[in-house]
């Protein structure tokens, strides 16, 4: 059964799932997966994406880069496998109301970004069909199981939901990269360039962003409190009102 399900599997996704078995046969000092997928998770952390290569990851175990294709066939099912072991989260109980589950799941979600910042720049090849993003997928799907949903709806939120993580977690993450590069935190919110702004923005050229940019709203000059996480917290909720707001006025059946 599990060499049949295997074959009908990208290699990737069948190693994900524990389908395919290891060599019996290798080097003395015997590699396992897991040691090669947290070996290319350590090197991306602190170097990139772009540092990590079968060769790296194989010297930094002390075999050879043949070694490791014996065990994961290539460097993209290799991304594949980080992808999955690192968005691996311990799943709490569902709220009591799907409002707060829901929330729940776009915070659980949106962190991989900034505490692993190569995931991001892994190019999105499909559905996701590993365990542990179908887990997450699952839980979610809970957290709507008494709304008056059919399932393609449950997945449009989630894939809503998720799209709102993965921007905002990226954006988080960028702005943390070039913060850590040398760039100003005035920079992202325009405060740097206040005075340059409101001379360059007239109000015949940009009527409506003028006011805007004068009240400071636009650079956050009169926000002390303004963070990248009050911005994520506004946007996150009026998603939720948008999902209660069609709750409460969709048609009984």
């Amino acid at each position: 059964m599990d060499h049949e399900m295997e074959t009908k599997l990208p290699r990737g996704v069948a190693l994900s799932w524990g389908l395919v078995k290891q060599p019996q046969r290798g080097p003395k000092r015997e590699m396992s997966i897991k040691q090669i997928v947290d070996a290319a998770v350590s090197i991306a952390d602190k170097e990139g994406l772009s540092a990590v290569s079968m060769n790296r990851v194989a010297a930094s175990l002390g075999f050879t880069t043949m070694s490791l294709y014996r065990y994961i066939p290539s460097k993209d099912d290799l991304l594949l496998l980080m992808q999955e072991a690192v968005s691996h989260i311990d799943l709490p109980k569902n709220a009591e109301h799907w409002r707060e589950s829901l929330r729940m799941f776009v915070r659980m979600v949106m962190p991989v970004f900034r505490e692993h910042p190569w995931f991001g720049d892994i190019p999105i090849s499909g559905v996701p069909i590993t365990p542990n993003n179908l887990r997450m997928v699952d839980w979610a799907l809970g957290a709507m199981a008494g709304l008056r949903l059919n399932d393609s709806e449950k997945m449009s939120i989630i894939l809503l939901l998720s799209s709102y993580a993965r921007a905002t977690g990226m954006l988080a993450r960028d702005i943390e990269r070039a913060i850590r590069a040398g760039t100003s935190p005035g920079a992202f919110s325009g405060t740097d360039y206040s005075d340059a702004l409101k001379q360059l923005v007239t109000t015949e050229r940009f009527p409506n962003l003028y006011p805007v940019l004068v009240s400071g709203a636009y650079t956050g000059d009169n926000e002390e409190d303004h963070t990248v996480e009050n911005d994520f917290d506004f946007g996150l909720e009026r998603i939720l009102d948008g999902i209660e707001h069609y709750l409460n006025t969709k048609p009984h059946k």
